[in-house]
């Protein structure tokens, strides 16, 4: 099944200066995020990727033309450095298109403009550059496909670390408790999408919400809750933490190195809903 990427957005909380890298190449270990992000759904065997570039598409083209397998494999090396025999590799069997899909682009039309390589697919995945997770992607395959849905998306609790209160008349504050506790869902990506997709996109427009939300008078997205690992790479911090987990080999998302993934979550989907809400990828901040 083919994999269509967002890897154009601008990353503007992840950038250090004018010239940094774009987001998906901030650096989770010896890999950029849009590695891990790929290398999850080839743990799966979807090998046939899509990228749409925007911002840093040079630094997004030139990694793979110069990828280096030894970085993340064994290998043994004989006569000076000439002869390089590696034990395994990363991308041998992976197919990667590369299109340029604009700048200042959204997440909508960055679809639209690589709908000639996915459109005759009876569904296709699709997904952020930015996030890592450890769900069980034949699982929601399977219930997005007997759903008769258009899209389906993942939902995952509110990540922020916030606290909301509950005020009293007379201004007293009469409680104090994490946002994770009022058990909304925010769109976490890892879109499972049908051709018919299309047929709701604008240009101008953006899959989230405008695309979604003429899906729902027809009931045609559905989402699958989960409420096991699930990252958003959004800021320095999130980087941060997510190299921390990477030096102590706590990776849940690494399923592939068992080296790496020493705590796997147990966690599994819920059942699928027959509606979802509206997704706020807004409120995440989160970009493609």
């Amino acid at each position: 099944m083919k994999v269509v990427l967002f890897c154009g957005g601008l990353g503007m909380r992840m950038r250090e200066d004018a010239a940094s890298a774009p987001k998906p190449m901030a650096m989770i270990g010896d890999r950029p995020l849009l590695w891990h992000v790929m290398r999850y759904y080839a743990h799966f065997g979807h090998t046939d990727f899509i990228l749409c570039l925007g911002y840093g598409a040079v630094a997004v083209k030139d990694y793979f033309l110069r990828y280096d397998e030894t970085l993340s494999n064994d290998f043994s090396l004989a006569m000076g450095g000439r002869n390089v025999r590696l034990f395994s590799a990363d991308i041998t069997d992976w197919n990667i298109t590369f299109i340029d899909t604009g700048l200042g682009t959204s997440i909508g039309e960055r679809l639209m403009r690589v709908r000639e390589y996915v459109q005759d697919e009876t569904m296709f995945l699709a997904n952020y550059a930015d996030t890592l997770t450890d769900a069980p992607l034949p699982e929601m395959i399977e219930r997005f496909s007997g759903s008769g849905a258009a899209a389906s998306l993942l939902a995952v609790p509110v990540q922020s670390t916030h606290h909301v209160i509950d005020i009293a008349p007379g201004d007293q504050v009469t409680r104090v408790r994490p946002i994770r506790e009022l058990m909304q869902w925010e769109n976490g990506g890892y879109f499972i999408l049908r051709p018919e997709i299309f047929s709701v996109l604008r240009e101008g427009e953006d899959l989230v919400p405008h695309g979604f939300d003429r899906l729902l008078p027809e009931r045609r997205l559905i989402a699958q809750r989960y409420t096991g690992f699930w990252r958003a790479a959004d800021t320095f911090k999130d980087r941060a933490e997510l190299e921390e987990l990477y030096q102590s080999a706590r990776c849940p998302w690494m399923l592939w190195d068992a080296n790496r993934n020493r705590e796997p979550c147990s966690a599994a989907l819920e059942p699928v809903l027959a509606a979802a809400p509206r997704p706020q990828r807004a409120a995440a901040g989160l970009t493609g």
